[in-house]
């Protein structure tokens, strides 16, 4: 898929470490795109961002506050939007096991607010973000993944004579992400740990 033939990009969850990389390389390929809005509900990851990827710099740049959980707030959102890259999830695995309904709220019934949303609009394309942990899930993150692709990928079918295609994407490990494996030994490797385990 190519950006050029379009004209506007709503990307939720968008403050993330996906989000940031991303709207840095849509500036840089794109410059002439029209509009991207970063959606997501962090007021704060928002502002921070907006110091980095202002209005002055890139007038077609705009923060809307929202939560995937909200389909009418992405109803509002998703006005006058041609492509949608769905990257907001609860993705730290911990945190999924001790609060296992937020995380179903936001990954599958989330998913499910996008695509109703997206099929009541004028989007055109959606690609959704998943994670090499929805293969042969085996916690409760990956679980929720697999269903929010398994609900992205269903959405297909229901499309009738719509110009609307829905697209996963297996989004990996990256490394130094937040939540990110690579940190984390970083830290372990200062604290002695690491050469501790390596000598045993």
């Amino acid at each position: 898929m190519s950006l050029s033939n379009y004209s506007s990009l709503l990307l939720t969850g968008g403050t993330g470490s996906f989000g940031k990389a991303f709207v840095k390389k849509i500036l840089s390929d794109y410059p002439n795109i029209k509009r991207i809005v970063i959606y997501s509900r962090d007021e704060l990851k928002q502002y921070e961002m907006s110091q980095r990827f202002s209005q002055s710099d890139h007038p077609g740049i705009r923060y809307f506050i929202g939560d995937v959980r909200d389909q009418e707030r992405l109803h509002r959102a998703l006005e006058g939007i041609d492509v949608v890259v769905h990257a907001a999830a609860l993705k730290q695995v911990p945190t999924a096991e001790y609060n296992p309904f937020e995380c179903i709220k936001t990954n599958i019934m989330g998913a499910q607010n996008l695509v109703e949303a997206c099929l009541e609009s004028d989007v055109k394309r959606v690609v959704a973000l998943s994670t090499d942990k929805a293969a042969a899930p085996i916690n409760l993150y990956g679980a929720t993944k697999l269903a929010s692709d398994k609900l992205i990928a269903a959405a297909n079918n229901i499309v009738g004579n719509r110009d609307l295609r829905f697209s996963i994407v297996r989004y990996g490990n990256v490394m130094g992400s937040r939540g990110s494996v690579i940190p984390f030994f970083l830290e372990q490797r200062k604290k002695g740990i690491l050469q501790l385990l390596t000598r045993a």
